[in-house]
């Protein structure tokens, strides 16, 4: 009846859309703390995976709910502007504005799925990036003085009330404040203006919940985090002290699944820990707290001022890119992938993987089959060792950002996955990732102690990814990245499979001389057939290297080791994976 308030009846069913999907956001996020109670370690995964889903499921439904509302009206930019502001009129006080905005974009992308418009979304951060506080209190927060550190974790640890019993927390608190001296001691002593700050919101994943806060010291910012396990026949108790950035950073990195922790404000959040991992991204950190799709918008918005910032003609570009000409898309080094095209800009730790229209032998995947795999991997737990994408659809770069090169490889090789529009590529689909090092091209480039260390490490990956139930299908060191950090990572999606879904085969032995010298196996060989003694022919040529691996890791080769894997696996066991390396651990009979 009132058309001139048709705009403010789509703000009420998109808002009522991110109320529903925030309020079940909450839920599932708050009921984290009664699985590690009860040590429910498969619900608490199946939470994680659930509440990914969410976001979609309330976008979908909203979405419906739009556009029936908008049946037969004529929904133009004008509308879509009224739209926007009463929806930024409605949220103004939210403590979760960012988040609203996003959900907002996702919605309206149902209706403009081309580029991205500031004018009707929320492209750009709205005045500042932080969100309305209220009296929402973020931290605990103790000046040392001279009080006994005991006193002082004994009070923080009143804070965080478990329906369980602890194992023993008094040999707990002693251990972690002989180690928390020991590190005051190596700092110069206590200082009178020692803080420490505790988040409010616990921390969970999988098998361990943290204690998050922040050491401050003599103008040093130090992560101050403890994690607390809930092993069968014990009570909870405190693993580990975590002090150092490089300590901590793998624990919220983006090869690892998302956090459930309760949070009131989420810039507030992200600034806490952005203090003690400034080597972060604001994107990174609001994925690693569950925001996944909140980050997706924040890397768009650092994408684009890089696009700024790495422009000559932009008069605010930093003294050392003033004069520089601009930065181009270029193709990424490496060995190419049969399966992903993958550009880059040099100065810029992204990537970026666009499916290829066809696949060279032997490659027999289709596009649809490695659209679910990263699907998978999304809502898999990463234990560390896949890296975490962004899914761009539409997404629209400048043309004049583009090495005539690489525009031409991605004309020819996913033509009908890229389109150019007013001086724009407009790419129909495409993964993001972290950039990293591939594995084969690091250990190349590297010295003897070095490479050692990241085979060590890449025979870690796979046994980690294994105990997580991934099979990661093509081995080879090229579908490896080595992280900032030096730690191995896995990014080549394309052939993994679910540990329990392969059949692990020893090879049978030849019966003949004939059968010994045959070119093809003598053997029946099925589809999910896997003969991991084959690995080694395939990973790299003979010598040193392989020999090194066969040490460190032989028993990777070897079916009888995935065959025990997988049975328990199929017996219900979540094993322990720890992101922090064992040195650190409160090691106890």
């Amino acid at each position: 009846m009132f058309h001139s308030l048709k705009h403010y009846d789509a703000t009420h069913k998109i808002l009522m859309g991110y109320m529903d999907y925030y309020y079940r956001f909450k839920l599932i996020t708050k009921r984290a703390r009664i699985r590690f109670e009860q040590r429910d370690w498969h619900g608490i995964q199946d939470d994680a995976k659930s509440r990914i889903d969410l976001y979609r499921e309330d976008v979908d439904e909203t979405t419906k709910e739009v556009a029936s509302l908008l049946k037969d009206f004529p929904a133009d930019a004008s509308f879509w502007a009224e739209v926007k502001a009463s929806f930024a009129e409605e949220i103004a006080h939210f403590n979760t504005r960012n988040i609203a905005e996003t959900f907002y974009n996702s919605v309206y992308r149902h209706f403009h799925k081309v580029g991205a418009s500031k004018e009707l979304m929320f492209v750009s951060r709205t005045g500042s990036y932080r969100e309305y506080q209220g009296h929402a209190t973020i931290s605990y927060d103790y000046n040392l003085g001279s009080r006994d550190l005991n006193d002082i974790l004994a009070e923080m640890l009143d804070h965080f009330r478990f329906n369980a019993e602890w194992d023993d927390q008094k040999a707990d608190l002693r251990l972690v404040a002989d180690r928390w001296q020991h590190h005051i001691d190596l700092l110069g002593g206590r200082s009178p203006d020692d803080r420490l700050e505790i988040l409010t919101s616990l921390f969970y994943r999988n098998k361990s919940a943290y204690i998050v806060g922040r050491f401050l010291k003599d103008g040093s910012v130090h992560p101050f985090i403890l994690p607390l396990l809930h092993p069968d026949g014990r009570g909870i108790l405190i693993d580990a002290l975590l002090l150092e950035s490089d300590q901590v950073t793998s624990i919220f990195s983006y090869h690892r699944s998302y956090f459930l922790a309760d949070i009131t404000v989420p810039s507030d959040m992200v600034d806490f820990l952005k203090t003690f991992m400034p080597t972060k991204a604001m994107s990174e950190l609001y994925n690693a707290i569950g925001f996944e799709k909140h980050g997706k918008t924040v890397f768009y918005r650092e994408l684009t001022r890089h696009f700024r910032l790495t422009d000559k003609k932009h008069h605010a570009a930093p003294p050392g890119l003033a004069n520089a000409p601009v930065e181009r898309f270029v193709t990424a080094p490496g060995i190419a992938g049969m399966v992903m095209y993958v550009f880059t800009m040099p100065s810029l730790n992204m990537v970026f993987k666009i499916i290829r229209d066809k696949f060279a032998p032997p490659k027999q995947v289709t596009p649809q089959v490695v659209k679910e795999k990263y699907d998978l991997v999304k809502r898999h737990d990463r234990v560390g060792r896949m890296a975490d994408s962004y899914l761009f659809e539409k997404l629209s770069l400048p043309l004049n950002r583009f090495d005539p090169d690489c525009l031409a490889e991605l004309r020819e090789t996913a033509a009908s996955k890229v389109e150019i529009i007013d001086g724009s590529v407009l790419i129909d689909h495409v993964y993001v990732e972290k950039k990293m090092t591939p594995l084969n091209i690091y250990i190349e480039e590297s010295g003897e102690a070095d490479a050692q260390k990241a085979l060590r490490d890449y025979g870690r990956a796979i046994k980690q990814l294994a105990a997580a139930n991934i099979f990661p299908g093509d081995l080879l060191l090229k579908n490896f990245g080595v992280t900032r950090v030096k730690r191995v990572v896995f990014y080549d999606y394309d052939e993994i499979e679910l540990v329990t879904d392969c059949n692990f085969r020893h090879i049978p032995e030849a019966k003949t001389y004939e059968q010994e010298m045959a070119s093809q196996p003598w053997y029946s060989v099925r589809p999910n057939d896997i003969f991991p003694e084959e690995f080694p022919g395939f990973l790299m040529r003979a010598g040193p290297n392989l020999n090194y691996l066969r040490d460190k890791h032989g028993e990777i080769f070897d079916a009888d080791f995935w065959n025990d894997l997988k049975r328990r696996i199929q017996a219900g066991e979540i094993m322990d994976v720890f992101p922090y390396r064992t040195g650190f651990r409160f090691l106890r009979e």
